[in-house]
């Protein structure tokens, strides 16, 4: 049974460290959350563990230069795993070839910026579509067009059995009162099309990998086993939560907002209930938004 509670600092003393969304739940794509801000600093001085857990296509240093901008300090985690560092690990030990078709926006080219700490990387080159040996998909080139589009590609993809490399499974996000498509809503076509996509972030087994790495890299004594993830995405935060079998707090006022009728501070019981019965994952606890 999920349990609504009303500050992080109701459950927060049962952990050591967080794994902590960011879009949705620490910002709106646009600017900051203070409330959720002061929690983590709160959370921190206490002496807990936060370490920030994107689906952010990107290395995990432009990560934290965008939030800075946003007006998230850098004392508010101890360190950020990124969807985009998972995958990017995976495309220079050459899951998908050294000749790749980029999927993205003009931004998401640090993706291709050189990884340390791997002994013998690929050389990756970026190709036409017909030249390519497979395909690196970090969103679509516009973020507000349906996915669709790309399905004149994809089934010439499909046809030359390239894989695609998802570096970003979310479907869909907030950007302030502005819905776009991500990296997931692609992959999800390339598949039901009949393709092979290969995920790295949530709820994927990867980015919790590295995300126990950057916990453990602290040296701090932190107990692995006392763990909670939070974020507002039911089939992204929490069901990678309960698959890594970790409790896990649920943002009703990010994705699910309206199915949860979180209008102010607190979904209502009642609505909570049903949307999670009808996703059938229930996360330990709820909370309208994090603060």
């Amino acid at each position: 049974m999920t349990r609504i509670i009303h500050s992080f600092l109701d459950a927060a003393g049962d952990y050591d460290a967080a794994f902590v969304d960011l879009w949705g739940c620490m910002h709106n794509g646009v600017t900051a959350f203070p409330d959720a801000v002061q929690a983590m600093q709160d959370y921190r001085r206490a002496g807990g563990r936060v370490i920030l857990v994107t689906n952010a296509p990107r290395p995990w240093p432009s990560v934290q230069t965008q939030i800075r901008r946003m007006g998230i300090p850098d004392d508010t985690y101890d360190a950020i795993a990124t969807s985009g560092d998972s995958a990017r690990a995976a495309m220079f030990e050459g899951a998908v070839g050294p000749d790749v078709w980029f999927m993205g926006e003009d931004h998401d080219q640090s993706f291709f910026a050189p990884m340390e700490l791997l002994d013998d990387p690929v050389t990756i080159r970026q190709v036409p579509l017909d030249q390519a040996t497979g395909i690196v998909c970090c969103g679509p080139a516009d973020p507000h067009a349906d996915p669709s589009v790309y399905r004149p590609q994809f089934l010439t993809a499909i046809q030359r059995g390239l894989k695609l490399l998802c570096a970003n499974p979310d479907i869909v996000v907030d950007r302030g009162h502005s819905r776009e498509w991500c990296a997931g809503a692609l992959a999800q076509l390339y598949t039901e099309m009949g393709g092979e996509s290969l995920y790295f972030g949530k709820p994927h087994p990867p980015i919790y990998d590295l995300a126990r790495r950057r916990l453990a890299a602290l040296d701090d004594g932190a107990d692995l086993t006392r763990i909670i993830c939070i974020g507002d995405g039911i089939h992204t935060d929490i069901l990678g939560a309960a698959q890594q079998d970790l409790d896990s707090l649920f943002i009703t006022g990010g994705l699910a907002a309206a199915e949860t009728a979180t209008l102010d501070q607190h979904p209502a019981e009642a609505d909570l209930t049903t949307y999670l019965g009808q996703m059938q994952i229930s996360p330990t606890y709820a909370i309208g938004f994090l603060r």
